[in-house]
């Protein structure tokens, strides 16, 4: 048993999400660029609509999207904005 006084460790498992999520935004952005698309349009109506079309499947890009969970999408997105982290 542990004493009472122990400070508890964090574990960050939100920062290996996060570069993935980071990894992963950039790759489709650079498909959907290399494409002609708006990358930013494109990703905010996915986002949006989760629907997938919106994002090319050249470079793999709407399967690696796809991946992701769209509500720690949307978190780690709105965190960086308001944060920087």
């Amino acid at each position: 048993m542990l004493p009472e006084n122990e400070n508890t460790i964090k574990f960050a498992v939100r920062d290996e999400k996060d570069i993935k999520i980071r990894h992963t935004l950039a790759q489709v952005y650079a498909a959907l660029k290399e494409k002609g698309y708006d990358p930013i349009n494109q990703i905010v109506g996915y986002i949006l609509s989760e629907d997938p079309t919106y994002i090319t499947s050249h470079n793999n890009a709407r399967s690696l999207i796809c991946k992701l969970d769209r509500n720690e999408l949307l978190n780690a997105l709105v965190r960086y904005y308001l944060t920087g982290k």
